[in-house]
């Protein structure tokens, strides 16, 4: 394990909060630590509604699932909100990917 892995694992377990993916018809769902950023006060001002939600997540709990990769219609769910996936970018410790970056719309 490098250190980009142990900092991010560090940082996520620190300040992220639980949260759930599942496929889009709410299938194979996954409990994972995530770490979303709140928001800038120019978002706040401009209305978050127009900003994409952004969650970092390890692979850790992906992987043990066996889940796979993230992909577009997931459902991402934080609290009582749900936000439907439009990107996630894998994000490498060298040659392994180590966690995701998770973006996303909706919040209903």
């Amino acid at each position: 394990m490098g250190q980009i892995t142990e900092s991010r694992r560090r940082q996520i377990r620190h300040k992220g909060r639980m949260m759930t993916l599942s496929r889009s018809d709410k299938s194979d769902p996954v409990s994972l630590i995530a770490y979303s950023a709140p928001p800038a006060t120019a978002a706040l001002e401009a209305g978050v509604s127009v900003m994409p939600f952004v969650a970092e997540t390890l692979n850790d709990e992906l992987s043990a699932a066996a889940y796979g990769q993230p992909r577009n219609m997931d459902i991402l769910t934080d609290g009582g909100r749900r936000y439907m996936l439009t990107d996630a970018t894998a994000v490498y410790d060298g040659s392994e990917i180590c966690g995701w970056k998770l973006f996303a719309a909706g919040g209903t």
